[in-house]
């Protein structure tokens, strides 16, 4: 009887420690490496529609750092660190962002030329259509952002319906710009509906 009750014990003790150890693994990995979220609102269509769910890479922000046309989720500013959106990195840190007629227009780090953004991932109902705070303005008035170091500047493919760094607020007053400790990851791939799973591709914006 003793030993069939130590083989019961042993048999328990060997289920928790299985237990233990995938809730670990399970927890590493999420905070390491992949993590699931659900899309929420339109802010990127055509791109990522509501409700779908995507798989985000964390391990790329560890071991490099974002890039523009990188489609990331963070925590916006001015709010808790429960909050999550996703949005489309366009200014790298020590870039000029400039918004103009509709369109947006970069100065690089370290260059003197401003160029004209090719985004094809715009619908054409978005395409032309990138105006400044609100975004559903139709101002067509130009806006400079210089990014600082360490930051960046993001925006939403739907570009008129999309709360991004045009309107970002702390205490009443316009932050555009989500430090890079607030990147979590870059979004790998859209993964439900299953009738929706693809990975999203890089754009180039050839310079």
């Amino acid at each position: 009887m003793a030993s069939k009750e130590r083989g019961l014990w042993f048999h328990i003790l060997d289920v928790l420690f299985n237990i233990i150890v995938i809730v670990a693994v399970v927890a590493l990995i999420r905070t390491f490496l992949v993590a699931p979220f659900e899309v929420e609102g339109s802010s990127m269509d055509d791109t990522l529609r509501d409700h779908e769910y995507i798989i985000i890479n964390k391990l790329a922000y560890y071991i490099g750092y974002p890039q523009r046309g990188d489609v990331v989720v963070f925590n916006p500013p001015g709010t808790d660190h429960g909050k999550y959106y996703v949005k489309r990195v366009i200014g790298e840190p020590g870039d000029e962002v400039i918004i103009q007629d509709g369109y947006v227009y970069l100065r690089k780090n370290g260059e003197s030329e401003v160029r004209k953004l090719e985004e094809d991932y715009l619908s054409d109902r978005n395409h032309g259509k990138t105006f400044r705070h609100p975004p559903s303005s139709d101002d067509r008035t130009k806006v400079v952002y210089d990014v600082p170091q360490s930051f960046y500047f993001v925006l939403g493919d739907n570009r008129k319906g999309s709360s991004d760094s045009r309107g970002f607020m702390v205490d009443g007053k316009p932050e555009p710009f989500v430090p890079s400790s607030d990147i979590k990851g870059k979004v790998w791939f859209v993964a439900l509906p299953v009738t929706k799973i693809h990975a999203l591709v890089q754009p180039q914006y050839g310079f």
